[in-house]
């Protein structure tokens, strides 16, 4: 489901009435938590987090017209997802983010590779979401992309 919007705040403003408010609170919490140097930006028609050309001026390898992304935020059809390029790139980031989600929800997170799927508004570990956007800075990010994706 994509929403056409011109700004973070455009997006939010366009989500169903009932998200407004967690994704509100889910882009206060990675702004939050979120290392220095990324960028908040529209990004795939999502809110996205990336690290600008300023410190990564080749881009994403598969569009080098765009800023390398990291995280994106979005509202999908039946679902809040977060995705999360860390988590796709490191074993034992996605290890450590798996055992903490299911150590103080009691259960498996639903994910894809890099997509973490919120069926569920109200059972969000906030709390959790936050520590993982603190496990990476720019340049571990780029490090790793460059070691882990891109080819």
């Amino acid at each position: 489901m994509k929403i056409e919007a011109s700004s973070p705040e455009d997006y939010i403003s366009k989500v169903q009435t009932n998200r407004i408010e967690i994704m509100n609170k889910l882009r206060s919490i990675i702004k939050e938590n979120l290392p220095e140097g990324f960028e908040e930006t529209m990004s795939y028609g999502m809110i996205g987090y990336v690290v600008p050309y300023s410190l990564y001026p080749a881009g994403y390898h598969c569009d080098p017209e765009l800023p390398l992304p990291f995280i994106n935020l979005a509202s999908q059809k039946n679902y809040i997802a977060l995705y999360h390029s860390g988590i796709y790139a490191s074993k034992d980031l996605n290890d450590w983010f798996t055992q903490e989600y299911k150590k103080r929800t009691g259960r498996k997170p639903d994910m894809g590779k890099s997509c973490i799927r919120f069926k569920k508004p109200d059972e969000i570990p906030f709390e959790l979401i936050g520590e993982l956007v603190t496990k990476m800075s720019p340049s571990d990010w780029i490090k790793l992309y460059e070691k882990a994706i891109k080819k």
